[in-house]
């Protein structure tokens, strides 16, 4: 009914049952996708904080201080700039922490933006006698903008259940920087292949494009399956690469007999683009070179041997490669 005050400039509008209901519906319908529901309990803190009485209330309200709700720098910035601050927004953390106290809580999980409601449940269960518990935070993750927290409202977010496409899609849009983060926060890949990705990255040897690409097909794919996440790859570049392109592309050929030619400087030549390897590391030196619409200058960049795979040689040549091994 209150809804949660972190980051709040103003003060959130008081819910009714019947949009609570239909939030809840909502949430369920995510978590689920994450968490087992026959092994997940739900639970509604109305069940014990809508039996509160008057004298329940003063005596929960009796376990904190004005003083430390006040260091919540929400609140403070809200009242030195003159700005409203509703008592049931104070109120909000102390039935939070409440919520920990009826459920005896051992581990509590969220964000770092959670932090201040975390520290007033500890405070909260030492005031009841119980054990404080432990509590985990985890960093926010930015939304599709890059800058601000992944946020519905504010039109940056990815959502558990969007469309296959969608997601790939808005995956696809993030910078270089925040696909990195978000390797290491979503993505079940290895340490070890995480710590190569994002040196590469540093060093400025990766093809971005193709590590956006693994990150994607592995998001979708969590979500709605690996034929879906390939389907919506491919449907992917084939828009992209209309977008980038000249609406007619002459076909090459490119005839290989190992993975050894499908190096960029041998498709630049056994396309016939580059007369020799020096001439295709000038092109590739110049910036010249694109696989895709991404810049490719690592010489020891390879392709896959996917047939509609656009190269870009400057400014005027476009040529959709058609792959067959020898």
């Amino acid at each position: 009914m209150i809804g949660d005050p972190s980051g709040r400039s103003d003060t959130r509008p008081m819910l009714t049952p019947e949009q609570i209901a239909a939030n809840v519906g909502t949430y369920a319908g995510q978590v689920f996708k994450l968490l087992d529901p026959d092994r997940t309990e739900l639970l509604y803190n109305s069940q014990w904080l809508g039996e509160f009485s008057g004298t329940d209330l003063i005596q929960l309200a009796s376990k904190h201080t004005v003083q430390q709700l006040l260091q919540r720098r929400d609140f403070s910035n809200r009242i030195n700039e003159s700005r409203p601050l509703s008592v049931a927004e104070l109120i909000y953390p102390l039935l939070v922490g409440y919520d920990s106290v009826h459920l005896k809580t051992d581990i509590e999980l969220g964000g770092t933006d959670q932090l201040f409601n975390f520290v007033a449940s500890r405070t909260i269960q030492g005031a009841y006698g119980q054990t404080s518990e432990v509590v985990l935070t985890l960093p926010l993750l930015e939304g599709t903008d890059g800058v601000r927290k992944m946020s519905k409202s504010l039109g940056n977010a990815i959502g558990v259940t969007d469309e296959p496409f969608d997601m790939y899609g808005k995956i696809m849009s993030i910078s270089d920087p925040l696909m990195v983060k978000y390797f290491e926060l979503l993505s079940d890949v290895p340490v070890d292949e995480f710590d190569s990705i994002k040196e590469s990255m540093e060093r400025g040897t990766a093809n971005p494009m193709h590590y956006k690409q693994q990150l994607a097909r592995e998001l979708v794919g969590r979500y709605h399956g690996l034929e879906a996440a390939v389907d919506a790859e491919k449907q992917f570049n084939k828009v992209h690469r209309r977008r980038k392109s000249p609406e007619y592309i002459e076909q090459t050929q490119v005839l290989y007999s190992s993975e050894a030619d499908l190096g960029i400087i041998g498709v630049l030549r056994l396309s016939g683009r580059a007369s020799s390897n020096g001439e295709a590391r000038r092109l590739l030196q110049q910036g010249g070179v694109r696989i895709d619409g991404d810049i490719v200058k690592d010489f020891n960049y390879s392709l896959k041997p996917e047939d509609g795979t656009i190269l870009q040689v400057g400014k005027r040549y476009f040529r959709e490669l058609k792959f067959k091994k020898e």
